[in-house]
């Protein structure tokens, strides 16, 4: 295996402002704020993904993102290279932490140490976590060099509190300056021993999970010269090659109905090499003969794509059992809600893909609705689902389904 091709992928994650961009800059040394809207306001609006190859250095055995040791100056050994997905911490944005959550493998749950921890989005998105069963978490105290030892030591104990009877329970606790790059070689060393390379089965069809998609071609490019649309995502099992005849669902709505794509791959990049061959785990561009009006401004996000006629049938009605949360996430506010009801409409995420539910059966634990979207599953899998409901006029995390 190519070390230099990404094989794993790492979502961040944590409340507005805790420093996820920043850190992600010093961990990979690329800026993942790129819509110019996040860059006038400062935040991550969409997911941003950016790789890292991690060297150990033989000589003094800490960690960086350098062929020379920066401790030491040796010569450094690569590890293996991963993605980073730079997921939004506002609280509107929670759906799209979701949708990022649906490809990770394991995650840095970033927790400002000047201010008082948990944060409703720190909340919510360890909650995300815990639905989507990611229990490999790496837990970056940010912004040290704001606050006094005293301050640091007092939010860490706020920390080893909020966690306490979580996923995250024994996560270690890496106090670091972004900024400063302080304690980077520790964030790297603890993903190195906390998050592993998930075995995954590259002789399945081929399973790739939609979360940006692109146009790529400038204003004013010449017709000849203009280029297919980009997807972006993660091959979560089976291998893509150059050349496959692939499907794309549920592809583009029809009057009533959802209709699939087809096309052909073009091209695959990976880590900023062209390959010809990709299977499971980093994150992967796909170049394909798509009219790229289709892909501008990630209207393909949320899809599955496979090669033709492997793909699941897709599903406009769901049947699922229903976990409510004992309270509601992503608000400062502790809330009780009413039970849901016939005809309310719901928010549901499913791996990369999300879609809104009207309800038509509410039997105890049990919901059954009809879908807007419709969603790509395979059937008897009890794969799970998460549920958002519509609070003061915002969708907040309540609960989660298994799909019957």
């Amino acid at each position: 295996m190519d070390k230099e091709l990404p094989e794993v992928n790492i979502g961040v994650l944590g409340h507005v402002s805790h420093g996820k961009t920043v850190l992600t800059q010093a961990l990979t040394g690329k800026l993942t704020l790129q819509h110019s809207e996040e860059l006038k306001r400062g935040i991550t609006i969409k997911l941003g993904y950016a790789d890292a190859t991690i060297y150990k250095c033989p000589q003094c055995g800490r960690y960086s993102n350098s062929k020379k040791c920066p401790f030491c100056f040796a010569d450094t050994e690569i590890q293996r290279t991963v993605s980073f997905v730079d997921s939004p911490g506002h609280e509107v944005l929670t759906a799209t932490v979701l949708t990022g959550a649906g490809v990770i493998d394991g995650a840095l749950l970033v927790i400002a140490a000047n201010e008082k921890c948990p944060q409703p989005q720190t909340v919510e998105h360890l909650k995300a976590l815990e639905i989507v069963g990611i229990d490999k978490i790496v837990i970056v105290q940010t912004k040290i060099d704001t606050v006094t030892k005293e301050q640091a030591l007092k939010n860490y104990q706020e920390i080893k509190e909020f966690v306490k009877g979580t996923i995250a329970e024994n996560a270690p606790i890496i106090p670091v300056s972004s900024t400063q790059k302080v304690n980077i070689d520790k964030v790297f060393e603890a993903i190195e021993k906390c998050i592993p390379t998930p075995k995954r089965d590259e002789m399945k069809n081929p399973k790739f999970l939609v979360i940006r998609s692109f146009d790529v071609n400038k204003p004013g490019t010449e017709i000849d010269k203009i280029v297919g649309g980009v997807l972006g995502g993660s091959i979560v099992e089976g291998k893509l090659k150059v050349g496959d005849r692939i499907e794309i669902k549920p592809g583009v709505k029809v009057e009533n109905k959802y209709v699939p794509l087809e096309t052909e791959i073009v091209s695959l990049r990976k880590a900023g090499k062209d390959i010809k061959e990709a299977g499971p785990g980093g994150l992967l561009g796909v170049l394909t003969k798509l009219d790229p009006s289709v892909t501008k401004a990630d209207a393909c996000a949320g899809s599955v794509v496979g090669l033709k006629g492997t793909l699941p049938k897709e599903s406009y009605e769901i049947s699922f059992e229903y976990f409510e949360f004992e309270r509601v996430y992503g608000s400062k506010e502790i809330q009780k809600l009413p039970p849901i009801k016939q005809e309310e409409k719901i928010l549901i995420h499913l791996a990369n893909q999300r879609s809104i539910g009207l309800v038509k059966e509410v039997k105890k634990n049990f919901i059954n609705c009809q879908l807007i979207i419709p969603l790509i599953f395979e059937k008897g899998k009890k794969s799970k689902i998460a549920i958002s409901r519509q609070i003061a006029g915002r969708w907040r995390l309540v609960g989660y389904g298994i799909l019957l």
